[in-house]
């Protein structure tokens, strides 16, 4: 289990570890995550998709948009608003993007043209660490896990559905979730793809 301390230990390493990647292995660890999340029914079905745009080595989900985008998805990146949330704004290849005050492109849209994380259907999540419970390490600022909180009111697997995205390495034995910590359901790496619900 992790300790406050040791969580930002570990953040330290996994940053580290995931800056130093090659391109090459970025390229191919791309590649195999689409071939992982072609196993997942809902890509098929679902049409409003919420992805992150990928920023310091996250595992990028480019070949994953333009899939959406051929299949006539709608697909969304987050918008960061006070205090501390996420709202979502369509991205296509048409959209102009500019980088919010942490450094991460956002699409540029009235606040009217943002819907809110209830109104998706899946959606892909970033992190830092995981385990195979659906337990998250995330980057410390409570983002995702306010946003989605109204998910802990509800029976799991609930729409929508939390895909949390990351490389193998990333994986940790267990880490001790905090009250506010929302699970995820599933795990995509460029290896496999976890299923985390009725997992103890």
């Amino acid at each position: 289990m992790t300790t406050a301390i040791e969580r930002q230990q570990l953040r330290q390493r996994l940053r580290e570890q995931r800056a130093n990647l090659p391109a090459a292995q970025r390229i191919a660890a791309a590649q195999g995550l689409l071939l992982q999340l072609q196993q997942l029914p809902e890509l098929v079905v679902d049409e409003r998709i919420g992805g992150y745009f990928a920023v310091n080595g996250e595992l990028s989900l480019h070949l994953l948009v333009a899939q959406c985008w051929r299949r006539g998805k709608a697909f969304h990146l987050p918008v960061a608003t006070p205090p501390r949330r996420l709202r979502f704004a369509r991205y296509d290849a048409a959209s102009t993007v500019q980088p919010n005050r942490y450094g991460i492109p956002e699409p540029v849209a009235a606040g009217d043209a943002l819907i809110e994380p209830a109104a998706l259907e899946l959606v892909f999540v970033p992190l830092l660490g995981f385990d195979r419970r659906g337990h998250r390490l995330g980057y410390g600022g409570g983002y995702y896990d306010s946003s989605f909180a109204f998910l802990q009111q509800r029976e799991r697997p609930a729409q929508p559905l939390l895909v949390g995205v990351g490389y193998s390495f990333q994986e940790v034995d267990a880490l001790a979730p905090e009250s506010w910590d929302v699970q995820l359901d599933l795990i995509a790496t460029e290896r496999e793809l976890i299923d985390c619900t009725g997992v103890a």
